[in-house]
């Protein structure tokens, strides 16, 4: 594929980043502390919880989902307890399981398991002990993530046989010591070798906001369980914006950390050099508690990466407006506009100018050159280090197992030589030079997530699955960089098209840079408030 091309960059196998500046307003969370020291200090970095947003209001446009101090406030003052809402949660998946036609958020769910959970969170709140702020939250795991005792299947029919399940993933682990209760582990498109969500092992995931419609993937059971109301936040996986596009399909908040920030061990794809575990959340102050908890490289990634230290913005220093106010934001403007309908980049350009018009931060004009030459790279890195992992149990006899898209997608992997692959990695290095020398101008880049809204399911494809590269090239147009690059990112819902279908906002930081990405998306999740729609399957937990 690109063996004629003469590139001549040294080869960059991993993400390499430059030192980087100390982020003003912030708060340092101490990797090596306990995770639930660090859920304590992200706490006291939101502005003061008001209950009157939620419980005093009978009518509250605009829509709002519970968020998980809503839930620790409903605990705490005798509301409700964790053992009545795993109820709710149970009730609303097997309705939603039974539906015409179903929507299959979850490949594994044990109800007694989960009640289980709750009772013993419920203790915790009775005797007055509870964990932390996140006791008694009902969290999703993506199934390529190991959640012991359940199997990681890697939502395919056999994955479960050949690899078992002994304990945690680390991510799963700090969420556990915080008192987390899991429901189960999440659909999602096979082994991630999609970004549609399609999966006829399980059933394809719908988007709450319209059932006839695609989730987006590779995240698709994560996404649809937290725009339904089911639980406040899950756990994904991101290699090529797995946990983007589905957040930004379903209309909500999808954080992808720089690479190497998260602990990869225990989830499937812990070898390659673009994925990472991160959080699909309700809202963004969800996404930074949750962060906050499963943040935290492997020792290995310590001595290669180098990661500047782990924080979390400060949202009520004195001085955040100012900070918000310096914010330089990169647009690319032909880049930004290159989308299947004009509206999409329209939208995400209104919620920039009420960001500008209401913190008085400025938007540079930027170029971002060869980003047809990322794509390829991307595709070429990501595709090899999955062949890679997947062809011995291609060869073991396993072909016939795996979806004919899963098949189709290696297929063309495995045509890929090792002279592409090192040939892609040049590419990488040239293309990571580009983007720090944006950021030598400005501090995030703005983008749509998508170039399109959610896709329709076609009818045909239920069955045997579907490979559509227009609709996934389509799906992946801007979300790249974060993986090839290993930059972090987030997606921020504000507005919906004509159809009602969600419209998302992506910011891409600098490397290690989550802080300043979760306070400028906090600041404009904030304006675009009223634009965000009560999805049309939705179960409110609180009130179910």
């Amino acid at each position: 594929m690109l063996q004629d091309t003469v590139i001549p960059e040294r080869p960059m196998y991993i993400p390499q980043y430059p030192p980087q500046e100390p982020e003003q307003g912030v708060v340092l969370l101490e990797e090596d502390t306990d995770p639930v020291e660090r859920v304590e200090k992200a706490l006291q970095c939101l502005l003061p919880y008001d209950p009157s947003v939620h419980w005093m209001t009978e009518e509250r446009p605009p829509f709002l989902y519970w968020k998980i101090r809503d839930f620790a406030h409903a605990y705490r003052s005798g509301i409700t307890t964790p053992s009545v809402v795993a109820e709710h949660v149970i009730a609303g998946v097997e309705e939603w399981s039974n539906k015409e036609p179903p929507m299959p958020m979850l490949v594994y769910f044990n109800a007694d398991d989960l009640r289980k959970q709750a009772e013993a969170s419920t203790k915790r709140f009775q005797q007055g002990n509870p964990i932390s702020i996140l006791d008694g939250i009902f969290i999703a795991i993506k199934d390529d993530i190991d959640c012991f005792p359940y199997p990681s299947k890697g939502a395919t029919t056999f994955f479960d046989k050949i690899r078992t399940v002994e304990k945690d993933a680390v991510c799963v682990a700090r969420l556990r010591k915080c008192g987390v209760i899991f429901i189960g582990k999440a659909n999602m498109h096979e082994l991630g070798l999609g970004v549609t969500g399609n999966n006829p092992n399980y059933g394809t995931a719908r988007n709450p906001h319209s059932v006839d419609r695609y989730t987006g993937g590779s995240s698709s059971g994560p996404a649809a369980l937290v725009s339904s109301g089911l639980c406040p936040v899950a756990i994904g996986t991101d290699g090529g914006g797995s946990v983007r596009i589905p957040s930004a399909l379903c209309g909500i908040i999808g954080l992808k950390t720089t690479y190497g920030r998260t602990n990869m061990t225990g989830a499937l794809c812990d070898c390659g050099t673009v994925e990472v575990a991160s959080p699909l959340a309700a809202s963004v102050e969800d996404a930074m508690l949750v962060y906050s908890a499963i943040a935290g490289s492997r020792p290995m990634d310590k001595l290669i990466l180098r990661p500047s230290p782990l924080c979390v913005p400060n949202l009520v220093f004195p001085d955040n407006n100012n900070i918000l106010k310096s914010v330089k934001i990169g647009k690319y403007t032909e880049w930004f506009h290159d989308v299947s309908d004009r509206e999409i980049s329209n939208t995400c350009e209104k919620a920039l100018d009420l960001l500008c018009s209401n913190f008085r931060c400025q938007i540079e004009e930027i170029i971002l050159p060869e980003l047809e030459e990322m794509r390829t790279a991307h595709l070429v890195s990501i595709g090899t280090e999955s062949f890679c992992d997947l062809n011995p149990h291609y060869k073991a006899g396993k072909r016939t197992e795996f979806t004919l898209d899963t098949r189709t997608s290696l297929a063309l992997f495995g045509s890929f030589t090792s002279t592409d692959y090192v040939a892609s990695q040049r590419i990488r290095r040239r293309i990571m030079y580009y983007h720090n020398e944006a950021f030598k101008k400005v501090d995030v880049i703005a983008t749509p997530t998508t170039g399109i809204t959610a896709p329709k399911i076609p009818q045909g494809s239920l069955k045997l699955g579907e490979s559509d590269y227009v609709v996934s090239a389509r799906l992946m147009q801007f979300v790249i960089a974060g993986n090839l690059l290993g930059l972090p990112a987030i997606t921020v819902p504000v507005g919906h098209d004509k159809q009602g279908l969600p419209i998302g906002l992506q910011l891409i930081g600098r490397p290690w840079g989550e802080a300043s990405l979760l306070r400028v998306a906090s600041a404009i999740e904030e304006l675009c408030l009223e634009n965000r729609k009560r999805p049309s399957a939705f179960y409110d937990m609180m009130k179910a």
